[in-house]
C-alpha cells in the first residue's frame, strides 16, 4: 500500500472517530430530555392502548371488555357534549393565524423600540395561565372592567357573568385562548418573514404593487408552509384544550364548557375508570390523526413549498 493510501486511511479513520464521538456528545446532550419524554409521555401513551379495552380500575378487578368501553363511549352524552364542545373550540384556529400573521408583519420592521413591542406581544405566552385565569376572571366577572365598559358605550343595560352564562362560556374561554395564544404564532409567523427574500418584495413593489398587495400577493403565498404548520399544531391544541378550560370554567356552567380532555381527565383522575378514560383518550388521538392526515392532503394538493 502507498504512503497515499495509507494516510487517506488514517484522515478516513480520523474523521470517522470525530463522528462517532460528535453523535455520542449530542446523544449524551438529549439523554435527559429523551429519558423524561420516554418515562412521561411515550410510555403512558404504549400502556393506555390495551388499557383501553379493560375495566381497570383502582378499586375494582381489572378484566378485558373488548370493544365495551368504545360502545360505551359513543352511547355517553357528556362525552358526545365534550366532543362537540372540543370541534366548536376549532373556530378559534383561523381567527389566531390571521391575526398572527398581520402581527407578524407590523412587528417585522427596523423600527426603533420594536423589540419592546415583540415583548409585550409574547408575554401572555409565558404567562402562568393560573395569574392570566386570576385576571380574566376578574376581568369577566358580573362587577369587572369588561361589563363596566360595555355599559358605559351603552352597549349593555345590565352586568353579564361572562364566564357563568352558559351562552357566553365557552365563547369567553375561547377568547382568552385566543389572546394567549397570537404571541407564540406571531414569532413562529415572524420567523417566516425573515426567511423571505427581500428582492422578491422590492421587486413587486417595483412593478406597482402596493403594499397591500405585495402582502396578499407576494408575503403570504411565501408563508404557506409556516401557515400548515402553525394550523396543525394549534388545530391539535383545540382539540386537546385543557388548561384554560380547567383554571377558569372546570367545563362549567353545566357542560357549556366541558371539553374531550376535561372529560377524560374527570373520568380517570376524579372517578378512577383507567379503562374507560383511556378508551376516550384513544378515540380522541384518532380523531386528532385523521385531521391531521385531511390537513397533509388538502395542504400538499396545494402546495406547502412554493419557494
Amino acid at each position: 500500500m502507498s504512503a497515499q493510501a495509507v494516510k487517506k486511511e488514517s484522515l478516513k479513520s480520523k474523521f470517522g472517530k470525530g463522528r462517532r464521538s460528535e453523535a455520542m456528545l449530542g446523544w449524551s446532550f438529549m439523554a435527559p430530555g429523551l429519558i423524561l419524554l420516554a418515562l412521561f409521555v411515550f410510555w403512558p401513551i404504549v400502556y393506555s392502548v390495551p388499557l383501553a379495552f379493560t375495566n381497570y380500575s383502582v378499586i375494582d378487578k381489572t378484566r378485558f371488555v373488548g370493544f365495551d368501553n368504545f360502545v360505551r363511549a359513543f352511547q355517553d352524552d357528556k362525552f358526545l357534549i365534550s366532543l362537540w364542545n372540543s370541534f366548536v373550540y376549532i373556530i378559534v384556529v383561523p381567527f389566531i393565524q390571521i391575526i398572527s400573521i398581520f402581527m407578524a408583519i407590523l412587528v417585522n420592521s427596523k423600527v426603533k423600540g420594536i423589540n419592546a413591542f415583540r415583548t409585550a406581544y409574547y408575554i401572555p405566552v409565558v404567562t402562568s395561565m393560573v395569574a392570566v385565569a386570576i385576571i380574566w376572571s376578574w376581568l369577566l366577572s358580573s362587577n369587572g372592567v369588561i361589563n363596566y365598559l360595555f355599559m358605559s358605550l351603552g352597549l349593555m343595560d345590565e352586568p353579564l357573568g361572562w364566564l357563568t352564562n352558559q351562552k357566553t362560556a365557552l365563547a369567553s374561554v375561547m377568547f382568552v385562548t385566543l389572546w394567549k395564544g397570537i404571541g407564540y404564532y406571531m414569532m413562529l409567523y415572524l420567523a417566516g418573514l425573515q426567511s423571505i427574500p427581500k428582492d422578491l418584495q422590492e421587486a413587486a413593489m417595483i412593478d406597482g404593487a402596493t403594499k397591500f398587495q405585495t402582502i396578499r400577493k407576494v408575503t403570504i403565498p411565501m408563508l404557506k408552509p409556516y401557515v400548515f404548520f402553525c394550523s396543525l399544531i394549534s388545530l391539535m391544541g383545540a382539540i386537546r384544550v385543557f388548561d384554560e378550560v380547567f383554571v377558569l370554567t372546570s367545563g362549567g356552567p353545566g357542560t357549556a364548557t366541558l371539553t374531550s380532555s376535561l372529560y377524560i381527565y374527570e373520568q380517570g383522575f376524579k372517578k378512577f375508570d383507567f379503562g374507560y378514560s383511556s378508551a376516550l383518550g384513544l378515540i380522541v388521538s384518532i380523531i386528532i390523526a385523521l385531521l391531521s392526515i385531511l390537513m397533509f392532503r388538502v395542504n400538499k394538493k396545494g402546495g406547502v413549498n412554493p419557494y
